[in-house]
């Protein structure tokens, strides 16, 4: 923290350990991916280590969140033995005032959405930064596609609006997701007028296989503030 700038680490380390507050021994626990879940999958590793819960079985929405629980002897289960889970904790990448999200920041979208479909409860943990008054107004929505023909997906996503750029990784070649797929992401200059259009309209397409819009889904949200927010 420099210049009287929140700390955002600690930012996103609140809210993570206030969602985790939420979880109660003998639960099924969706297990979320990126920089803030990390810090909820960490302190239900703590609290089982410290015996404040048992119990608990996780199921994780990336590879990389099953190799951090494992690394933290937490339980792990699938959404096939499971199929009912009672409550995920998961990051976002925007929020709006209606509890709608944008998700995948990660690269994760297609798993944390089909694990917050299945789950009673879905909590959102964030830093103050991704609160938004529409969604993409900061934030690309990424759009989740098998790998052959991705490109023909990119004129009608244009004609909706956005700027679509296939995501890299840091070697600079195609991004590849857990599940074998490429991401899309779409820059919508001004943000998404509605956002529920534009997910039917992209879903619907033949080859895609999921937005990282999040809508309906009625989260509850832990935001870290800063001191001043």
């Amino acid at each position: 923290m420099t210049d009287g700038a929140p700390d955002v680490t600690a930012l996103k380390r609140n809210a993570a350990e206030q969602a985790v507050e939420r979880v109660a021994s003998g639960m099924v626990i969706g297990l979320g991916t990126g920089s803030t879940a990390k810090y909820a999958v960490e302190a239900i590793g703590r609290k089982l280590k410290e015996g404040d819960l048992s119990d608990i079985v996780g199921i994780p929405t990336s590879i990389q969140t099953r190799d951090l629980a494992t690394s933290l002897g937490i339980p792990l289960t699938t959404l096939n033995e499971h199929q009912a889970i009672d409550l995920t904790i998961d990051g976002a990448d925007e929020i709006d005032p209606d509890g709608n999200l944008i998700k995948g920041g990660g690269g994760a979208l297609l798993w944390e959405k089909i694990v917050a479909g299945a789950s009673a409860k879905l909590c959102i943990v964030a830093d103050e930064s991704k609160l938004v008054d529409r969604l993409g107004e900061s934030f690309p929505v990424p759009v989740e596609v098998v790998r052959f023909g991705w490109r023909t997906h990119e004129a009608q996503l244009r004609e909706m609006g956005a700027d679509p750029v296939l995501r890299p990784n840091a070697a600079g070649e195609p991004f590849v997701t857990d599940e074998g797929h490429y991401i899309i992401d779409c820059r919508f200059p001004g943000g998404i007028v509605d956002p529920h259009a534009v997910h039917d309209a992209i879903v619907g397409r033949p080859g895609v296989v999921e937005t990282g819009l999040f809508l309906g889904m009625s989260p509850e949200v832990f935001v870290g503030r800063s001191e001043s927010g």
